[in-house]
């Protein structure tokens, strides 16, 4: 019988074959946590009288929510895991002298590799399966679990393998192509279940394309996304110190799938998610036709905050200006693709045309701080959530986009079709 990459990953953890709907116990690659989300397994792992971790290697922690910290609250939160990690003498903890968005840190850093079992305390971090890997999120007590064993339980998702095909158009990107499954599939149309990416438009989309459809597969209900390893990702790998050998897996010809999605990625449109949720998504052409005025565009996250993202803005930005009544915001995410964007001439081109660009966090997206959202503003933004009062008020409005439609709305005043 047939095996998924996803049952494959799990067979060589365990050690025989795997598969949906079994409950294993497998070891974990990489442990990953951050500000909000550690102090909350600190305190578990601590109160079962546990004194040293499992797979130290094996834990990441990253502070990119609130820091620098916002406030007392959130300087009181990140000390919970600086004092962790000195007194554990951490080797991959992240604060302020190293800053990136955690589910751009660490594959930028080789800590996550193709093969690997991967969970964190945050729902994104199915991020990383566009490696190749099995990637998920977890709760904080989960991680706790983690941390002393080493290991956790998971039930083996079933698969819904997506066939893609064509090649995109001009501004038609990896989050066009995960909106249009959510809208397709709806928003737990794949509950539990993993989202496999195959097909001939793989070719046509890069590392930053894949980060980004595997990012929101949570956002269809998935347990996971994951793309299996190609050219693509071994020339993104080539300059990484890895902190593994990879292990290679494909589907097997004969795997089972609870169902098949295809998309021909030609006949694409940018997709704007209209508020409340992600689902909510229609091509950008009506949202052209229905005039959709903005008071802040924000390009940043773990879903959209990279190299590619930033490069798309500034060709669009440059030699022009950012319309008077709206807030350009722009958030690399990590201090590596800030210094890379700025050696390339995208900061300056931002920063020209009225833009400011802040230091790696998450604080926008969820609605912390570095762009918060006043009564009944509205947004164009490049993130992974829409719902009621993500990003500040709770009479604000969130539309999702590329970072091309957000750069080209930021222009105009209104949610603007960039092509």
């Amino acid at each position: 019988m047939g095996q998924t990459i996803t049952e494959k990953i799990f067979s060589e953890h365990v050690g025989r074959e795997v598969y949906a709907g079994e409950i294993v116990r497998s070891p974990i690659d990489m442990i990953i946590g951050n500000d909000i989300t550690t102090p909350i397994s600190i305190k578990a792992f601590e109160d079962v009288g546990a004194t040293k971790l499992a797979n130290p290697d094996g834990f990441s922690i990253v502070l990119d929510h609130f820091i620098p910290a916002k406030d007392i609250a959130s300087a009181n939160q990140a000390r919970i895991s600086r004092d962790f990690a000195k007194k554990h003498k951490m080797k991959h903890f992240f604060d302020e002298k190293d800053m990136g968005i955690e589910h751009a840190l660490l594959p930028e850093k080789g800590l996550v590799v193709p093969g690997d079992v991967i969970i964190g305390a945050d729902s994104h971090t199915c991020t990383h399966g566009a490696l190749g890997a099995f990637s998920t999120g977890m709760g904080s007590t989960d991680l706790a679990f983690a941390m002393v064993t080493g290991g956790n339980w998971f039930k083996v998702p079933e698969s819904i393998k997506v066939v893609l095909t064509g090649k995109p158009g001009k501004y038609t990107t990896g989050k066009d192509i995960i909106l249009e499954i959510i809208r397709m599939i709806g928003v737990d149309g794949a509950l539990y279940k993993s989202l496999e990416f195959t097909g001939d438009a793989l070719s046509h989309l890069s590392m930053d394309d894949r980060f980004s459809m595997c990012n929101m597969a949570i956002e269809a209900g998935a347990k996971n996304g994951i793309v299996a390893y190609d050219e693509v990702t071994e020339e993104f790998l080539k300059d990484k110190n890895l902190a593994r050998e990879p292990r290679i897996h494909y589907s097997d010809e004969d795997a089972e799938y609870v169902e098949i999605i295809e998309i021909d990625v030609a006949s694409l449109e940018p997709v704007i998610a209209y508020p409340f949720l992600p689902s909510n998504g229609h091509p950008v052409s009506k949202a052209v036709e229905d005039r959709i005025k903005i008071d802040q565009a924000f390009i940043g996250s773990c879903t959209n905050g990279r190299l590619e993202d930033l490069k798309t803005a500034a060709e669009i930005l440059k030699g022009k200006r950012v319309h008077e009544d709206v807030r350009l915001i722009v958030t690399p995410g990590t201090q590596r693709i800030f210094r890379e964007a700025e050696k390339l001439g995208y900061i300056d081109a931002i920063i020209d045309a009225g833009g400011v660009v802040s230091n790696p966090t998450c604080g926008a997206c969820l609605g912390g701080y570095m762009g918060i959202l006043g009564d009944n503003e509205v947004a164009v933004s490049t993130t992974n959530r829409n719902f009621v009062g993500r990003m500040g008020s709770r009479s604000s409005k969130v539309y999702l986009a590329n970072s091309a439609v957000a750069a080209a709305s930021a222009l105009t005043g209104y949610i603007t079709d960039p092509r």
